[in-house]
């Protein structure tokens, strides 16, 4: 029997409607202590799934608000177990007094994420779509709402189903000729089951290869703006952000180590950093957040280099370019182009050079296309790619395995030394979705939750 939880699922901000949401064995009766419903009628004869009118009162009868109230009946809830919901008017104090009743009527308040919890406990959902909530919650983009969306819908899971299956039919084909060799079990032979171990290898390889893109998508790109001094890397960072985020000045040396900022360029998350100019300085603060720039650069997914278009590009723009020389993904931006052109596009050794005025936000939406066009993935943002750290160590794990049982296979190892992979891989497997789960990861995950999700 679980104990009746109840929360606030909307966050304590005015809003024109409040949810206070509470699941257990007993929340009917609960809800039907504080509410009279507009029919006379008691909760426990309502129909699931159906707003209804009804009056919200504390324990001595005042009312609290007039709200609208849902059920709907385990196992066919959110959580697997009945469910309760009120619908309020969305004012902090109302939704408060409204939990307060519900607690003096029997409800305990519910933990972070003991909501999600209960549904993944109860087979609602497994790990990976469980997970997804909080990031579908979080996303700050369409694309990663869009990814977390088709996680939440289970789009993940099916794909990796198949594997865990795979390598659980293997494991029990040999444990069950093993444990029953007097039954009727079709032999087994570890060589018959290489073709499959092959393909869930490369099953898991395609999907491991998604996690550069779903870090970017979850995370943001690390974008490092690089430059000499006083290029405009700090007036380019306050636009982007759309306030005035870093001090800007005349001043050589006036940014004296690195600022993040994490904004949208278009269509993509970027984690901005401001370095500290790169120049020789004798200045030993200054010099380590020189260093800073240097290692932000070596890190950075994208490299913005920054000259002053004004100027001719000097000794230390040069130096600085070669710092940037076979980056994977950068973009030359002459800025101040308001000021005249002494630098042509030819003399940086960028695919793409664009010619930007940051004090006026000028050419931000060229810039923005250019960043868009490097980061779109190949991969669909369709639930399919993997975003969470924890579930892409648990698939190389497993992929780990399978090679190991395939390389095994192939060197003529016995079943059972073969098996020994098969069987981390399998665990690894469970891990992902929460088939093998220890409690202590359970826990961790749900952390990250807010309560009443």
């Amino acid at each position: 029997m679980s104990h009746t939880i109840a929360a606030i699922s909307t966050g304590n901000q005015v809003t024109a409607i409040g949810i206070i949401r509470m699941s257990g064995d007993d929340c009917i009766a609960v809800a039907d202590r504080v509410i009279t419903l507009n029919n006379q009628k008691s909760l426990s004869a309502a129909p699931d799934r159906k707003l209804l009118l009804a009056q919200l009162h504390d324990s001595q009868g005042r009312a609290i608000d007039q709200c609208m109230v849902v059920v709907s009946r385990g196992p066919h809830s959110y959580t697997g177990e009945d469910t309760v919901e009120f619908h309020c008017h969305g004012s902090p104090a109302v939704l408060a007094a409204g939990l307060q009743a519900l607690y003096q009527a029997g409800a305990l308040p519910a933990k972070r994420g003991e909501f999600t919890k209960r549904a993944f406990l109860n087979g609602k959902l497994d790990l990976t779509q469980a997970e997804a909530v909080i990031d579908l919650i979080e996303a700050d983009t369409p694309e990663a709402a869009a990814n977390a969306a088709g996680q939440v819908g289970g789009i993940l899971q099916k794909k990796l189903a198949p594997i865990y299956d795979d390598l659980t039919n293997l494991c029990s084909h040999f444990h069950a000729v093993l444990d029953y060799p007097d039954e009727d079990i079709e032999d087994f032979g570890l060589d018959s089951y290489a073709d499959s171990l092959q393909a869930d290898a490369d099953a898991l390889q395609a999907i491991l290869k998604t996690y550069g893109q779903g870090k970017i998508l979850r995370q943001g790109a690390a974008a490092a703006i690089v430059g000499r001094p006083n290029v405009g890397k700090s007036s380019l960072l306050n636009a982007l952000a759309g306030c005035d985020r870093v001090i800007v000045t005349d001043i050589p040396g006036t940014t004296r180590d690195t600022v993040e900022e994490t904004v949208l360029v278009g269509k993509t998350r970027l984690r901005l950093i401001d370095t500290a100019g790169i120049r020789e300085t004798g200045d030993t603060v200054e010099a380590m957040g020189v260093a800073r720039s240097k290692k932000a650069v070596e890190e950075a997914d994208l490299v913005l280099f920054m000259c002053d278009g004004a100027k001719p590009l000097t000794d230390e723009d040069r130096q600085i370019l070669a710092l940037c020389r076979g980056h994977k993904k950068a973009i030359g931006l002459i800025n101040k182009s308001d000021l005249g052109c002494a630098v042509s596009p030819e003399e940086l050794p960028f695919d793409t050079v664009i010619s930007i005025c940051a004090k006026k936000s000028q050419g931000l939406d060229a810039l923005a296309q250019a960043v868009d066009a490097m980061f779109a993935g190949d991969t669909p943002c369709d639930g399919s790619i993997l975003t969470n750290a924890r579930q892409f160590d648990a698939c190389r794990r497993a992929h780990d395995g399978i090679c190991r049982s395939l390389e095994g296979l192939h060197l003529g190892l016995t079943p059972d030394a073969v098996l020994t992979d098969v069987e981390q891989a399998m665990e690894a497997m469970g891990e992902v979705t929460g088939a093998t789960v220890r409690e202590d990861i359970t826990t961790r995950i749900f952390e990250r939750f807010c309560v009443g999700k």
